[in-house]
């Protein structure tokens, strides 16, 4: 195999190993942002390894090997089913509120006479159903709802 000299034709790979390189510096704060652009347009219309050379060749070596990829940290547990718990009861919660604020509204509107307390037939089913479900998400047989 032959030496890449700096004639040889560099592929995208390697334009994209060098942007790998120009974001690492930039990110450590060797380049602003209007150097770390004019480089990036530089590098995409290089055609050569001396080209892309000169691109880094005031800056100090990186390893990309040494450099790992930071992927997102799937959510844990806990805090997936922190979630959903919340998303199954705040609109509960909201609703329950809304109602009994209405039947209190109209209880003092009507002289403290309040009528039957008909939000109970709102949060009970209703709460009852979500009740049951965390109860099966906390402790069941690993069904979500």
């Amino acid at each position: 195999m032959m030496a890449a000299g700096p004639q040889m034709r560099a592929s995208d790979d390697d334009r994209d190993r060098v942007a790998s390189v120009l974001r690492e510096h930039y990110a450590q704060g060797r380049l602003t942002v209007e150097e770390f652009d004019e480089r990036l347009e530089q590098l995409y219309a290089s055609r050569t390894y001396g080209e892309l050379a000169t691109l880094t060749s005031d800056l100090p070596d990186v390893d990309l090997r040494a450099m790992q990829e930071v992927a997102p940290r799937p959510p844990a547990k806990e805090e997936t089913e922190k979630g959903r718990l919340l998303a199954m009861w705040t609109p509960w919660a909201l609703a329950v509120s809304i109602n009994w604020g209405i039947w209190f509204a109209i209880g003092l509107g009507d002289d403290f006479d309040f009528p039957y307390p008909w939000p109970l037939w709102v949060m009970g089913p209703w709460g009852a159903i979500l009740l049951v479900a965390t109860v099966l998400m906390k402790f069941g047989d690993g069904r979500k709802p």
